[in-house]
């Protein structure tokens, strides 16, 4: 049935593919004369490059292609892009796709060869020689800021790439009134998206037609498109890219990577097709780090709670190479630190470091998990001082309904009922008996705690105008373009990537029940730059469905109403006596009189004559462009049981419930899929997930033996609970939520390991919590 598919639990229309080994990842492309290729990276974290010999990896057999990062460099007309710098004045610290004068961080490519196949590759990388002579190191953002510290960019002044104020109200009077000033200082370490299906690409250019053709594994392949054209010299005309199944993205394959270049560069100097994919040990230091910042806060707050402003200080740790998100997920955490409070003054100055580690990027949550853990914690902090429950200075700070919209330091809030939600979420948790089970596990000595945390997120990325102001190098809209075609099937073209989020079932919905056709009537076609419409900033920031989703809502509405007045006009009565279900027009009372869909379309492609009213034009298809006014604002509180083995620092989670509102739920299913994996991740980087750096820089994580990402034995049972306020502003009412479940989930299991560990003192400051760390913290605590 087309009719209520908007709300309906149905299977994801993907999946049969998936679970049967039936698609096609970037791998599975196999091209004639296809070589493939390897990247020689440098061990030493900072050095110079003195001299690069490839004349035995040339001359090994099966090798078609050698070059470096001077090759390179001679082929292209721009350097690595960043495509978003919020600090217009100063220069960007970007470099080429390979090191042309010095190598910036461990990982970093110096030379890539391409040959026979990737075993030949590999053999050929070894044999090149690199002399480097070795630079000094800075790791740490206490290093790179240091009084004389090495710079890394000789260009530059010093080690900080950029620096940009957020800023809202009178900061200045509000700490000078306050009654209450607490100060905190936060450090999150570096962690990584980890996608299951590594970084790929596959590139082959055409000499005689002077066209690329790029298969990769991406989530913005317009963005891609653009930056190639822009790196390589080329119009986007003659670029071509297609997007196979993506096995996983979470903002690692959002950014743009200087091996997309190289494949290309690699195919135009032998003349065959070129795919190089990283392999896992790479992918630790070759695709884009994320989460590391150290942030130092102060609130300021009147005696009864009312929390009056807050300032700051945030230091991302950026790279040797600044990466091509830029500064965005530094600056993102510091626009959302207020969260879903009315803090009327508000300021935080933003820097970002560069540092002897890989490129700062993109990862699921984007900046919201580091100032969410900031604003929930000083919430906490701040109850603590006033000895009254934190749920009271959360209910006393929320945005009142009757304020929206209401502006955020950077973001308007589209409208929320947080005191709901929260209610919503106390309520799951005292159905469940949490209090009682935590009670009673006290009683038996037994540290066990439950923790809150209620968060806000951007999503419906973002208003295009808005979003340049901030900064962005590209736009925030999206195209959808919807087609009914002779048989009344009905095709929808996206230019958003699919990676396994159910993105095709959710814009088949939508067009199902916007057309009134059965939900197996509508195919969704993306992946291929050529064949669907432009999409500005690409899957990424919990845009797809809302920005995506509404853009479709508006061109199918407009499709329906052709194809009423065409039925009208072969049934001789007005297109509003009308409806449409289950692919059939029907006259409204009239047993019998009909078209099936398929009549419709017969009429408006192949026997127009007479069937289409006068004017109409042949052909059933609709193309919308929609822009948002503005971001939409999901939001949700997050509860968290968890158990801490005092002896060992060890932390159990026995339970994870979320209350959530995402406006309208296109699919039950396949948001409570959203939120329970973003809280897998969530719960990654509050207990396991940390890249490690030794005394001298060298990268000390570069396999899942030391990277440790939680499995179906940590993650605990997951409840999820709806509540629904529809974004006003948008078609549809959708907000996004992929990203949400991560976002609460780092603040809740510290505030649940604080509250297990309360007689302790323990209070949590930094991400992961590793038992050492938490033992720790303990011993302090009671004094051992």
């Amino acid at each position: 049935m087309g009719e209520g598919l908007i709300g309906a639990r149905v299977s994801r229309t993907e999946d049969p593919r998936l679970l049967t080994g039936r698609t096609r990842f970037l791998d599975d492309v196999r091209l004639p004369g296809m070589l493939e290729a390897a990247v020689l990276r440098s061990t030493l974290p900072h050095a110079r490059v003195v001299r690069v010999d490839t004349t035995a990896a040339a001359a090994h057999p099966g090798v078609f292609g050698v070059v470096t990062g001077a090759d390179v460099r001679a082929a292209v007309v721009a350097r690595q892009p960043v495509v978003w710098w919020p600090d217009p004045g100063a220069p960007i610290p970007s470099g080429y796709p390979l090191a042309v004068d010095a190598v910036r961080y461990p990982g970093q490519g110096v030379a890539a060869v391409a040959a026979v196949d990737r075993a030949t590759a590999e053999d050929a990388v070894e044999l090149i020689e690199v002399e480097y002579e070795p630079l000094p190191v800075v790791t740490t953002v206490e290093q790179a800021l240091a009084p004389g510290a090495p710079r890394l960019h000789e260009d530059l002044p010093d080690n900080v790439g950029a620096r940009v104020l957020v800023e809202k109200g009178d900061v200045a009077a509000a700490f000078a009134e306050a009654e209450v000033v607490l100060r905190e200082s936060f450090r999150f370490s570096r962690q990584l998206g980890a996608p299951l299906e590594t970084r790929g690409v596959v590139a082959t250019w055409d000499p005689f037609t002077r066209r690329l053709d790029v298969w990769l594994s991406t989530q913005a392949p317009e963005l891609v498109r653009e930056l190639l054209g822009e790196v390589l010299g080329l119009p986007v005309g003659r670029i071509r890219v297609r997007t196979p199944d993506v096995g996983g993205g979470f903002g690692t394959k959002f950014d743009f990577y200087g091996e997309e270049v190289v494949a290309a560069v690699l195919s135009r100097v032998t003349g065959r097709p070129v795919k190089l994919v990283e392999d896992r040990r790479e992918s630790f230091v070759a695709s884009s780090h994320s989460r590391e910042q150290r942030i130092e806060v102060e609130l300021a707050a009147r005696a009864d709670g009312t929390i009056t402003g807050m300032r700051g200080t945030l230091h991302g740790v950026l790279g040797g190479v600044v990466g091509s998100a830029g500064l965005s997920p530094c600056w993102t955490t510091a626009a959302t630190m207020t969260g879903p409070y009315d803090i009327p003054a508000f300021r935080v100055d933003v820097v970002g470091v560069l540092t002897n580690r890989s490129p700062y990027g993109s990862y699921r949550g984007y900046g919201l998990p580091k100032s969410n853990f900031v604003h929930e914690h000083m919430v906490e902090a701040l109850a603590r001082r006033l000895g009254v429950d934190a749920h009271a200075v959360r209910r006393r700070n929320f945005i009142a309904p009757s304020a929206f919209p209401y502006p955020g330091p950077v973001f308007v809030h589209d409208g929320g009922r947080y005191e709901e939600c929260l209610d919503l979420c106390l309520g799951a948790v005292a159905r469940a008996g949490w209090a009682g089970f935590a009670a009673a596990a006290r009683a038996r000595g037994e540290a066990v705690g439950v923790g809150y945390s209620f968060h806000t997120e951007v999503s419906a990325f973002g208003p295009s105008r808005i979003v340049n102001r901030g900064g962005l190098r590209h736009s925030g809209f999206d195209e959808e373009v919807v087609r009914v075609d002779s048989t009344g099937h009905v095709t929808v073209h996206t230019g958003l990537s699919a990676m396994g989020q159910g993105i095709h079932t959710a814009l088949a919905q939508v067009a199902a029940q916007c057309l009134g056709v059965p939900l197996d009537h509508v195919t969704v076609i993306s992946g291929d730059t050529d064949a669907c419409p432009y999409t500005g900033y690409g899957t990424g920031a919990s845009r797809a469905a809302a920005v995506g989703g509404a853009a479709l809502l508006t061109a199918a509405t407009r499709l329906r109403a052709k194809v009423l007045r065409i039925a009208g006009h072969v049934l001789e009565v007005s297109p509003d006596d009308l409806d449409v279900a289950d692919g059939v027009v029907s006259v409204r009372g009239v047993p019998g009189a009909a078209l099936t869909l398929a009549q419709v379309g017969d009429a408006a492609y192949r026997r127009v004559d007479g069937a289409l009213p006068e004017g109409e034009t042949p052909t059933l298809e609709e193309r919308e462009v929609y822009d948002p006014v503005n971001t939409a604002t999901s939001y949700g509180c997050t509860a968290v049981l968890a158990s801490v083995d005092v002896e060992t620092g060890v932390v159990t989670l026995l339970g994870h419930l979320i209350a959530h509102d995402c406006g309208t739920v296109i699919n039950p299913l396949i948001v409570d899929g959203q939120l329970q994996g973003g809280a897998a991740q969530g719960i990654g980087g509050a207990l396991f997930e940390q890249l490690s750096y030794g005394p001298s820089g060298e990268a000390l994580t570069r396999s899942f033996t030391d990277y440790l990402l939680p499995t179906a034995v940590e993650v605990p049972p997951f409840g999820i609970e709806h509540m629904s306020t529809p974004a006003e502003h948008v078609p549809g009412g959708f907000k996004g939520m992929g990203e949400a479940g991560v976002v609460g989930a780092g603040a809740a299991v510290a505030h649940a390991v604080e509250d297990a560990l309360s007689d302790r003192g323990v209070t949590i400051t930094s991400l992961p919590i590793t038992p050492p760390a938490l033992l720790a913290a303990i011993r302090k605590g009671t004094g051992r």
